[in-house]
């Protein structure tokens, strides 16, 4: 039997992701920052990866019940969209600590817990490995900076028998999506620099947005990585951009 660490468990993709596993046998062990998240058979433990809290009273519970880990996989995430120019200094710091930095922190705290050729699945965006577009910047530069972070993880875990993985979704269908809108209706509101860009902008969202894909998509394609004998380093799903120019390979 596998036994899977997720963060954000509580959210869409990783709802998705902890039901799926436990249907396939998995044990399940979930963090998030809310109070309590139901989830049966998943072994629950409240942390904010912002800040670090929680983190390491999760690592010694599981430390003492012999937790071996199989994979991590990372669903945390949240998501903004706004002008550099005017966001505020805290909402752009916070992003990073969630996105990126929060992502090392349980990589470095749970590392000592992974099992022989463990898995470590981190997911990114498709707006990842293209130039961003206006007010997407915020979001889509942490992205780029996981999957560096990824890319180099991968070349020094996999000295030590472990894989590095992965996935890099278009839209779909979870609260990031809810986030989303009500990021651009925030900007549209409050800019006083781009108030007709902003606008127009609107329409380009929309459109990409109402091409989402169901959160199981994304749970089956977890378990595709997890169980694939030699896993891919990228996993790309529902892509609704083209490559634009300056698309790094």
């Amino acid at each position: 039997m596998k036994t899977i660490l997720l963060t954000g468990v509580c959210g869409g993709m990783g709802r998705a992701a902890a039901e799926k596993l436990i249907g396939e046998g998995c044990c399940v062990y979930g963090i998030d920052v809310k109070a309590e998240c139901p989830i049966p058979g998943v072994t629950y433990f409240r942390a904010d990866l912002a800040t670090g809290e929680g983190l390491h009273e999760a690592f010694e519970t599981m430390k003492e019940k012999g937790a071996k880990l199989n994979a991590i996989a990372h669903f945390s995430g949240i998501y903004d969209m706004n002008s550099l120019i005017e966001i505020p200094e805290d909402n752009f710091f916070r992003i990073f600590q969630v996105n990126l930095f929060g992502v090392f922190r349980v990589n470095k705290a749970f590392f000592p817990l992974l099992a022989p050729k463990a898995r470590i699945v981190m997911v990114s965006s498709e707006l990842a490995p293209l130039d961003p577009l206006p007010f997407t910047g915020l979001y889509g530069f942490t992205k780029t900076a996981v999957e560096k972070y990824a890319f180099s993880l991968r070349q020094e875990l996999s000295l030590l028998g472990h894989s590095v993985i992965v996935i890099r979704p278009g839209a779909v269908k979870t609260g990031l999506l809810g986030d989303s809108t009500a990021a651009l209706d925030r900007l549209c509101a409050s800019t006083k620099l781009y108030s007709y860009n902003a606008e127009r902008f609107r329409n380009i969202v929309n459109n990409v947005e109402n091409k989402t894909i169901s959160p199981d998509d994304i749970a089956d394609l977890l378990v595709k990585a997890l169980n694939a004998k030699h896993p891919k380093y990228i996993y790309n799903i529902n892509r609704n951009l083209g490559k634009a120019e300056g698309e790094r390979r």
